[in-house]
């Protein structure tokens, strides 16, 4: 295989403003198909491609024999049923976080994954970040010592858009579905650890959806609070506090859009160690990632397995909530 062909599921402002253009941008890829039923919207995406293909269902991109992998930006509620269906297409499958609402809902992906032999995966584009390459290496090497705490926080404000599906219950929404699995599966990714126990859970909710979550998650040798909220003002950091140091992430999860990505270490002496990334573009390392897997050069970082014990920890916290 050269370039791996790309169809999308749906003309979703996500996949319009980031991912298209990362698929247009990325090495030995190429956006080939589009499914969207309103033919206004497939124009931002032709713009990027002339010869892009538009149909009018999703069905028809997975039918499609010069498709080898799709891509699924659809609402929360139907990132399971759509990954399944890809996988019997046939078609390599990345879906948008959260790739399910329960961790158990992804024993049966990880099945026909392996019966298939494709690569599927979760949109978890922090992994492909060299910032967090960097912060892994850090911690896991001892440079700030014993960790004892992780502090993340995620949040930003969309109540004066009630017509978001971030908003609603039926689609999957909430701010732990949305941007928690970034506050605790960073957590998980750097330190190679799984939580122990739930502590404390605080979840606020609107109408039925949660928009606002308060964690403490004990792990072996070190704690992590977790808030997320889509009622809060626009921030986002994330600290690592070990016993002879504290590395600080400013813009963890959306470089280039909320802030230039750049990663502090510092110790009780001594300078601080500054990294920086300048224009690195964590969709389209993603997206190359991918291609790499595809082609059997080399294994998807972030497999179906992660993403599970992120969602099993929001499971967790869910579960935790409803014991006070």
């Amino acid at each position: 295989m050269s370039d791996v062909r790309w169809g999308i599921l749906g003309a979703a402002k996500f996949a319009r403003e980031q991912m298209a253009p990362a698929i247009h941008a990325a090495k030995r890829s190429k956006l080939a198909m589009l499914a969207t039923s309103d033919p206004a919207k497939a124009a931002p995406f032709q713009a990027l491609d002339t010869g892009l293909q538009v149909v009018d269902s999703y069905d028809a991109v997975l039918a499609d024999p010069d498709i080898d992998a799709v891509y699924i930006p659809l609402p929360n509620s139907l990132h399971v049923e759509w990954t399944r269906k890809a996988l019997e297409a046939g078609k390599h499958v990345l879906t948008e976080k959260p790739i399910a609402m329960q961790a158990d809902e992804i024993n049966a992906l990880i099945a026909l994954r392996d019966q298939t032999g494709l690569v599927a995966a979760e949109a978890y584009m922090i992994v492909h970040h060299p910032q967090w390459h960097q912060v892994r290496d850090w911690v896991q090497a001892g440079a700030i010592g014993e960790l004892r705490r992780i502090n993340a926080t995620f949040t930003y404000d969309n109540s004066s858009d009630p017509g978001n599906i971030r908003n609603a219950v039926a689609t999957g929404g909430g701010s732990l579905p949305d941007i928690g699995v970034y506050t605790l599966g960073c957590a998980r990714y750097v330190t190679g650890q799984e939580p122990i126990e739930v502590l404390f859970a605080d979840i606020r909710r609107e109408n039925g959806v949660e928009v606002r979550a308060e964690a403490i998650v004990q792990f072996e040798g070190f704690t992590l609070t977790s808030l997320t909220s889509m009622r809060m003002l626009r921030y986002q950091s994330v600290t690592f506090q070990g016993t002879t140091g504290v590395i600080e992430v400013p813009v963890p999860f959306n470089p280039l859009g909320y802030g230039d990505a750049e990663v502090r270490l510092m110790r009780a002496s001594g300078p601080v160690e500054v990294c920086r990334y300048p224009g690195v573009n964590q969709y389209v390392q993603q997206v190359e990632a991918f291609g790499a897997a595809v082609r059997g050069e080399a294994a998807y970082p972030c497999p179906l397995e992660f993403s599970q014990g992120t969602q099993s920890l929001i499971d967790m916290i869910w579960a935790a909530e409803r014991k006070v």
